[in-house]
């Protein structure tokens, strides 16, 4: 079984997509996923005074408030659980295509997921608790120290934690059946390259977070 870590912030919908991509893939391959936090409002931290990011802290900060709660989650259930968290939460925020699921706030959205999720309704007080900040932290350093400080999410690694890693793939919509598994060999392959550094293309159509 191939095992990869996942890297992630609920509000970033690029990594929703690649999410959902990864899930399809296990769907149909010998897959075992880890979800890991990083956090955008780490990340950005000290940078919200450029004008690209100054209306983004506040979705940033929801985002950190929501990984809060799977920390809590994971401590509670397991990683498993965590993954049926994200699935609760992105469900909410970018299938429903409700705007108001991130405008409410991280602690209704956290208790909808929650219930959702069967999980305990109680963890959505852990949007609060801050102590939770210096475990996702560090493993927001680990996804920098892994693919590079130029990074946001995701961030894949194969064969953790000395396996190749890398941020995306950035995909517009999720590929589904074998077109999904002949990504997912193409994306092993290049990553498995030594010397591969590098393949970007800026121009993309947006997300396409209901595919």
């Amino acid at each position: 079984m191939s095992e990869i870590e996942f890297f992630w912030d609920p509000v970033c919908p690029f990594a929703w997509i690649t999410s959902r991509w990864v899930v399809e893939v296990a769907g149909q391959r010998p897959l075992d996923v880890r979800w890991r936090p990083i956090s955008l409002r780490i990340l950005n931290e000290g940078g919200y005074d450029d004008e690209g990011l100054a209306d983004k802290k506040e979705g940033h900060e929801i985002g950190l408030a929501l990984l809060r709660v799977a920390a809590a989650v994971e401590a509670d259930a397991g990683n498993e659980a965590v993954s049926r968290l994200y699935t609760a939460l992105g469900s909410a925020t970018f299938l429903k295509g409700d705007p108001q699921a991130l405008a409410a706030g991280p602690r209704p959205l956290a208790e909808q997921a929650l219930a959702a999720c069967g999980l305990v309704a109680g963890l959505a007080a852990a949007v609060d608790d801050e102590s939770a900040d210096a475990a996702i932290g560090a493993s927001t350093e680990t996804a920098q120290e892994r693919a590079g400080r130029d990074v946001g999410t995701p961030v894949l690694t194969f064969g953790p934690p000395d396996g190749p890693s890398f941020f995306g793939p950035v995909i517009s919509r999720v590929p589904r059946g074998p077109e999904a598994v002949k990504l997912w060999d193409a994306v092993e392959a290049l990553a498995g390259a030594p010397s591969f550094a590098e393949l970007k293309r800026s121009l993309r159509e947006p997300p396409q977070v209901a595919s």
